[in-house]
């Protein structure tokens, strides 16, 4: 069984309390294992450190749901995150073991290479990314860069929501669902680590953490992390080095306020294409699956004019508050940052193995053009945003049930360019913001475009006891949502344009709890939702597009015992005004491609067998199809792209003494690619880790020593392409060969 601590003071243990998500059944353990940080949906969006004794299916489960959950979820532990995944990974390395969640493995090496996934067929950027409750995401569509902000190191522990949640779960698109990542809980005794891995591909992983523990005379902690992570890689000329640095303090101020300051830096630079997304196939039968870049300066495959420069910081100022009369309040006043400057060359898929097949680009007239004096096409692309916002929940104790009210309001300031350039001289190509540009300016770049947006969300909603172990949930979000751009000339639509765009929504929330006893509980929830259009719809003539709207229906039970975790989920969710990536990676164009219907059923359970073994399964059933309404405008019909009809994962975990292992296995289904004009194969991958940990040597309280194979089998599937299956200019993606890694860590 679960159960939770909650931090000092006295008063604030209450507030606390009331946010455990998990949970708590029987009398407290002595013999538990830390889970790690999960948050919460309770008393001003608190959030706890969940523990689970020792032994139980809940203390060695990879993924579960809550009694208390009113949505389907996933909880993935801190202990799961430091046994069982690399330590090279980020976010969605963790969460790829959970259902409906398809995350291709990496193509450059465990952790090396952005990895994008779909949840339920959502894509990202139609669903929620929040860390410590903070939504964040790119401001020109809230997508995600998975190596650009926290490493597995500083995660301690994630909630995977299948569903938009209550009416005070604020962020960008929540309706298909949020992955919430969340920072270690602090130690209550002081402890210094150093840790590192080596693997092949060069990579390489150093690091230090400090906890401070419960400092004498004002019950503080600080948390200091830091490390490098570097490779080689396995894709060819494809190295990156990533530094990452993490602060946090918690302070109680009185003896009614917990205040947290927290701050993360983290720098990533790397050879990587920006404009392909790997190698043709005619290219693969002289190069290798591993070809992306080439050593040829004569070449706009060339690895050093293809480059990639990103860093970000996420920082926040956080004070939870109990006052009198049964009022808390957690206010979060936060702001975050991505700059991406890339240079990167024209077409890197006209490499033969000698040299470039054609150096000539399309110009916006059609004509073919290339530079004089061997010049080699190529563009430097820039983008920069500052976004900052305050979150603030507020939660009143009735008799009857717990009534929470709050808003999200955030703003943001953008610069973005993309420029066409010479990749030898390193000059931009002068005529770059004419609507008629002399030289090679390709029709999907722009010179500068600058935007902003400020949006406010406000929520109300009451959590009400209904009966004895039956809660219901009514609530309401309104959403006001201003957008500004100012470009002299524009992607897609190649002219000077300016305007303002404003959306607003009404959206109504209805969830329902009933624990049926100790053991047992069932769910159901219904909910609205509205995702704002990304920059690239409508942009052609400046029209304001259309705004996606959902519809949300689901249900659910959870049964939690001491041998066994189990749950399952049935979900209907309708869309409307789909957008749909037509462009590419790096020019990314959005199209309104109609309405769409979401439906499936879901479920996760592990359990005891005994001896320290434990086995687990979960699967989704997930169908993601365009509306047949599509049709009469024709508009797509079929399944919707990137998104697998199935996903499951099954394997065994070893947990006793001082011995740790798993065999992880996930399946991927098929899958049509984005331009709906291939399917592709299923993808398997299965990682094995075992893990020792010596303990109380001289000057060493323990020491784990632990060895990672991944990709056990060897697979090498196709993870992405660009195009028609059929065509010569498709460009594709594999999975990552074999690989082995060695870590250690050893705590002081």
């Amino acid at each position: 069984m679960l159960k939770t601590s909650a931090p000092k003071p006295q008063r604030l243990a209450q507030l606390v309390s009331l946010a455990f998500i998990t949970s708590v059944g029987g009398a407290a353990f002595a013999d538990t294992v830390d889970l790690g940080t999960v948050g919460a949906s309770g008393a001003a969006g608190s959030t706890v450190s969940v523990k689970a004794e020792r032994g139980t299916a809940a203390s060695v489960a990879p993924t579960q749901a809550s009694l208390s959950a009113t949505q389907p979820q996933s909880i993935v532990s801190r202990a799961f995150i430091e046994d069982s995944t690399p330590p090279t990974g980020n976010f969605n390395t963790i969460l790829a073991i959970a259902p409906s969640v398809a995350s291709m493995p990496s193509t450059n090496g465990p952790g090396m290479a952005d990895q994008k996934m779909s949840l339920r067929g959502f894509q990202d950027g139609e669903y929620n990314v929040t860390f410590d409750g903070i939504p964040f995401g790119d401001s020109n569509g809230p997508t995600h860069h998975s190596t650009s902000y926290f490493p597995a190191s500083v995660i301690g522990g994630m909630v995977i929501d299948r569903g938009p949640g209550n009416a005070s779960n604020v962020g960008y698109s929540t309706y298909g669902g949020s992955v919430n990542l969340f920072s270690k809980a602090p130690s209550q005794t002081k402890q210094t680590s150093v840790y590192g891995a080596l693997g092949n591909w060069g990579t390489r992983l150093e690091g230090i953490s400090y906890e401070s523990g419960r400092m004498e005379g004002s019950d503080a902690t600080l948390q200091v992390n830091a490390q490098n992570m570097a490779a080689t890689g396995y894709l060819s000329n494809s190295p990156m080095d990533n530094n990452n640095l993490t602060v946090k303090y918690q302070r109680p101020l009185g003896d009614s306020t917990l205040m947290t300051i927290f701050g993360s830096a983290n720098k990533v630079k790397s050879n990587v294409t920006d404009n392909a997304s790997g190698p043709t196939m005619a290219q693969v039968a002289v190069l290798g699956k591993n070809y992306v870049m080439n050593s040829n300066p004569a070449s706009q495959g060339f690895y050093g004019y293809n480059t990639a420069t990103k860093t970000t910081d996420m920082d926040y100022v956080r004070l939870q508050t109990t006052w009198a009369n049964g009022w808390q309040t957690d206010n979060q006043t936060y702001t975050y940052a991505y700059a991406n400057f890339t240079e990167a060359g024209q077409d890197p898929s006209k490499f033969n193995g000698t040299a470039d097949s054609s150096m000539s680009v399309k110009n916006l007239l059609g004509t073919s053009v290339t530079l004089p004096n061997g010049g080699v096409p190529g563009y430097h692309k820039l983008n920069s945003y500052r976004v900052w916002g305050d979150i603030l929940k507020a939660t009143k104790n009735l008799d009857n049930g717990l009534l929470r009210v709050g808003a999200w309001y955030e703003g943001s300031k953008t610069d973005r360019h993309n420029m066409e350039a010479d990749m030898v001289t390193g000059n931009v190509l002068a005529g770059a913001t004419s609507a008629y540009p002399t030289g090679i300016v390709t029709t999907t770049n722009f010179t500068q475009q600058n935007s902003s947006w400020s949006q406010i969300q406000p929520f109300v909603e009451f959590e009400w006891a209904a009966a004895p172990g039956l809660t219901i949930t009514p609530g309401y979000k309104a959403m006001n949502y201003n957008f500004h751009l100012d470009s002299a000339f524009n992607q897609k639509a190649l002219t000077a344009q300016s305007y303002n765009n404003n959306y607003k929504a009404s959206l109504p929330f209805l969830t329902v709890n009933k624990k049926l006893d100790e053991q047992n509980s069932l769910y159901a929830q219904y909910a609205k939702g509205m995702q704002v259009p990304f920059i690239g719809v409508g942009t052609t003539t400046g029209t304001r597009p259309d705004p996606q709207t959902t519809t949300n229906y689901q249900v659910g039970a959870v049964h939690k015992s001491d041998r066994l975790t189990i749950d399952g989920d049935l979900y209907y969710i309708t869309m409307n005004n789909m957008q749909l990536n037509t462009g590419t990676n790096a020019n990314p164009q959005f199209t309104n491609v109609g309405g769409a219907l979401y439906k499936g059923v879901e479920g996760q359970a592990a359990y005891m067998l005994g001896d320290g073994w434990s086995a687990f399964a979960n699967f989704g059933y997930n169908l993601a199809d365009y509306s047949a309404s599509n049709a009469a405008a024709g508009q797509p019909t079929g399944q919707v792209p990137n998104a697998p009809k199935v996903t499951t994962a099954f394997g065994a975990i070893y947990n006793l003494g001082d011995w740790t292992a798993s065999l992880l296995y996930k399946h991927i289904g098929e899958q049509y690619n984005a331009k709906l004009l291939g399917q592709l194969n299923a993808i398997n991958n299965a990682d094995l880790n075992v893990g020792y940990t010596f303990r109380n040597m001289d000057n060493v309280k323990a020491l784990k020593i632990q060895l990672s194979v991944f990709n056990v089998t060897n697979s090498q599937q196709i993870v992405g392409v660009t195009g028609p299956l059929t065509s010569a200019t498709t460009q594709y993606q594999w999975q990552a060969p074999r690989s082995m890694m060695i870590s250690a860590k050893a705590d002081f």
